[in-house]
């Protein structure tokens, strides 16, 4: 059986670390392409001006744009190449991350999230948009970053949302890989340099990544709640280091390596519907979630940890959470049929899989979700 684990070079966090990231850009050279949002550079602009001096390095400033698109990794690239850059970073949030992938294509990379809202700047992997924010394609390198580095003082700062859908999207973590494991289904790990899949071989996920995967949950679990409180005091404590670790890092390596199911694919189908659009990943995979624990039937007490687990948090628990107030069949339906294209990660799961069972597991959560609420708030206040 071929098997595949994929993973940064370094992964780094700490309190204050920007302070340090001149010292990785120095073991490239002497200058560094820097793609981040106007905003983003802002909230580190003292941080950056500082290791910029400390290693006698230079940051040459991209302005992104926004957008991932081809139009913009082809500009940012010339930029790279007229000023002889070293390395490239992608600092702030994801768009900016999977930008800097695709400049790097993956040499010399160094990933600096200033949020821990999703799993993504471990991967190889990067979404890619058109110029107006439609998707367009994925694209695959050959290597993981060479570097993340985390600012756990930036992350503490941000607004708690994004820790909180970080939360959403790493609970996932745990059952999509358990279903892969189950299934003995490909993980991206084993995919390629390049935009494409076709001709890929298979690769199944390993021991290791199982039980990262595994121990996303716990942590989840343990520290959760408490992360949560600090993020809202805009602190650093050992929970929110140990959330931040998970967010990033843990779920990272869970998902590439571990795989995807049910719950990201329903993610997928679920944008469909107009509420859902004002949400974040992670709080419509905290849905997904749920609506994948109804599909394959978990145990009632699978079901009831994971909803005081989110509505502990405020993650969404039910349609009505993420912005469906009311949802006719024929939609549901249309959902399903996203969910169930062909390249989705649905079918990870170890069972014949149908459009009609997705909505019947997609009502049953949202039912579960609705009824456990009312009783959690009712025991609460």
């Amino acid at each position: 059986m071929r098997k595949a684990f994929i993973c940064p070079t370094k992964y780094v966090q700490g309190e204050d670390e920007i302070l340090n990231l001149g010292y990785f850009v120095q073991t490239f050279g002497k200058s560094a392409l820097l793609i981040a949002h106007e905003e983003d550079i802002k909230r580190v602009e003292e941080k950056l001006a500082k290791t910029e001096a400390k290693f006698e390095i230079t940051f040459v400033k991209g302005n992104f744009g926004g957008e991932c698109s081809r139009e913009e990794i082809k500009r940012l690239q010339a930029l790279a190449k007229e000023h002889n850059c070293a390395c490239t970073i992608g600092l702030g949030g994801g768009k900016a991350i999977d930008t800097a992938k695709c400049v790097a294509k993956g040499d010399n990379l160094i990933v600096v999230p200033t949020i821990a809202a999703t799993d993504a700047p471990t991967s190889h992997s990067a979404v890619i948009y058109t110029p107006e924010g439609a998707f367009d394609d994925y694209a695959y390198f050959k290597q993981s970053p060479n570097v993340v580095l985390i600012d756990t003082t930036v992350v503490a700062k941000a607004p708690v949302r994004f820790l909180i859908s970080g939360m959403g999207d790493a609970l996932s973590t745990y059952f999509e890989a358990r279903a892969n494991v189950r299934s003995y289904t490909k993980v991206n790990a084993g995919l390629p340099c390049g935009y494409r899949e076709e001709l890929t071989p298979e690769a199944t996920g390993t021991n290791a990544a199982f039980a990262m995967a595994k121990l996303c949950y716990e942590i989840l679990l343990a520290d959760g709640e408490k992360a949560k409180i600090a993020c809202e005091k805009k602190v650093v404590t050992p929970a929110l280091e140990n959330i931040i670790e998970t967010n990033i890092l843990l779920s990272g390596i869970g998902f590439e390596s571990g795989g995807l199911a049910a719950a990201h694919a329903i993610h997928d189908g679920l944008t469909i519907l107009p509420g859902t659009h004002q949400y974040f990943h992670g709080e419509k995979v905290a849905f997904g979630t749920l609506a994948q624990l109804a599909l394959e039937n978990a145990p009632m007490e699978e079901f009831e940890q994971v909803l005081e687990f989110s509505l502990s948090l405020g993650l969404p628990v039910c349609l009505k959470d993420i912005g469906v107030e009311s949802v006719t069949e024929e939609e549901l339906l249309e959902v399903a049929e996203k969910s169930c294209i062909p390249e989705e990660s649905i079918y990870a799961m170890p069972f014949k899989i149908t459009k009609e069972s997705v909505v019947a597991a997609i009502k049953t959560a949202d039912e579960i979700g609705e009824k456990y609420k009312r009783k959690y708030h009712e025991k609460n206040n």
